[in-house]
């Protein structure tokens, strides 16, 4: 039984339906989406406490093991409120371009938090104190991917002013499996900022495929065990140009 709503704002067409399919996997889920084939979030409606997908299941796992400790997370990318929701006891300000998505965060997804600014998210970061954050992710994704505002080295310059000495920038990517030009130059513009990166992506049948990409900058060493990451593996990045503002 599907049922679903759209609606249009910032030039993407919004999704929200149930079904009993996703990925392969059967049960109940409720699935929110982008521009008719970009799925941002799913909540299992049997379990909902559960982290559906892979990515914010590894993204969990690098912040835990970086600093179990961890208060204060700037997060840029809504979607439907996991991250944010299952550290609900934790300090979060999230950034969402596009107030409908929190909206149905909320009525469809079950998000109850009052952290939630809407509106760009470097300029919103910009605002933000100095040194302040254990944590800042990043989770944005338009119909042409990650918006380029986000992978410049000035961005990244940005990220390191706010996080504390010991925190990490954490980025969730989709890139091919192949020789993807742009993630090598997002890795080479983040090592220009962060002395250690790492770069775990999912598996892929094919090199033009798409795939989740994580990559973490820090101050410091990143630690991880591998059986916590979801089926993400570590790869190597090429070398690449320095993404720089426009």
């Amino acid at each position: 039984m599907w049922s679903s709503t759209t609606d249009t704002n910032d030039s993407q067409d919004i999704e929200v339906y149930d079904t009993t399919g996703l990925y392969g996997e059967t049960g109940r889920f409720r699935v929110l989406q982008f521009s008719g084939e970009a799925v941002q979030g799913a909540l299992d409606l049997d379990h909902p406490r559960r982290v559906v997908f892979e990515y914010p299941r590894a993204m969990i796992h690098l912040m835990e093991a970086g600093n179990p400790y961890f208060e204060d997370v700037f997060l840029i990318g809504h979607g439907i409120g996991t991250i944010a929701g299952y550290f609900a006891e934790k300090r979060f300000k999230v950034a969402e371009i596009n107030p409908q998505v929190v909206d149905y965060s909320r009525t469809h997804f079950g998000y109850d938090q009052d952290n939630v600014l809407i509106g760009d998210g470097r300029s919103l970061l910009e605002e933000e104190e100095d040194h302040r954050y254990d944590y800042i992710l990043l989770d944005a994704f338009t119909a042409a991917g990650t918006p380029p505002q986000f992978t410049s080295l000035e961005f990244f310059r940005l990220t390191r002013d706010k996080l504390h000495g010991h925190g990490a920038m954490i980025m969730n990517l989709m890139g091919r499996s192949g020789n993807d030009r742009l993630i090598s130059a997002i890795h080479t513009t983040l090592s220009e900022v962060y002395p250690y990166t790492r770069s775990f992506a999912l598996p892929a049948e094919g090199n033009a495929d798409l795939r989740n990409i994580i990559m973490v900058g820090s101050a410091r060493p990143v630690p991880c065990q591998s059986r916590h990451m979801a089926g993400f593996s570590e790869i190597t990045p090429g070398i690449g140009h320095v993404i720089r503002d426009r």
